[in-house]
């Protein structure tokens, strides 16, 4: 196995990130389109509007996470969402999942962020036993609701 190395992605990783990006994305049931995945990436890159990290084993793109930030106005402080987590089948289990956490975490730490947040499935017990793992805690007092607006002619849903 190659050594695992876990960087902050920048704009020419995108032909490698929108493979993974694209597969994140049929793992929750969206249809694969890998230049709509792509476009998507540009856009985060070009508007400086998320932090992506990804992973590489060799040559090999194997996973990424992606963090968007927002602030709390409690704490009065920035915030960042981890939005986005993804390893490929291949490289699972070989503790990429921590590595790109903890790439996060410091990210987040050298941002002076209050605090990251993410959210999984309910059903998805075996994230939810790794993020308690790598301590994270779960809250359970606040619930999520969403409010879906309808896609805008000329504009991506």
């Amino acid at each position: 196995m190659s050594a695992l190395v876990v960087r902050q992605a920048i704009e020419t990783d995108q032909k490698k990130l929108a493979p993974l990006f694209d597969a994140y994305r049929r793992f929750y049931g969206a249809e694969g389109d890998i230049p709509a995945a792509s476009a998507f990436l540009a856009d985060r890159f070009a508007r400086g509007e998320s932090a992506v990290f990804i992973a590489f084993e060799g040559e090999v793109a194997v996973g990424f996470t992606q963090l968007y930030p927002s602030f709390s106005s409690v704490s009065l402080a920035r915030i960042f969402i981890l939005n986005d987590l993804f390893v490929d089948e291949s490289a699972r289990r070989k503790g990429v999942v921590a590595q790109l956490i903890a790439a996060a975490v410091d990210y987040s730490r050298t941002e002076a962020a209050a605090r990251l947040t993410l959210s999984t499935a309910r059903s998805n017990l075996a994230a939810q036993a790794l993020y308690e793992s790598l301590g994270w805690k779960r809250d359970d007092r606040f619930l999520v609701y969403n409010f879906s607006l309808p896609a805008q002619a000329g504009s991506a849903a």
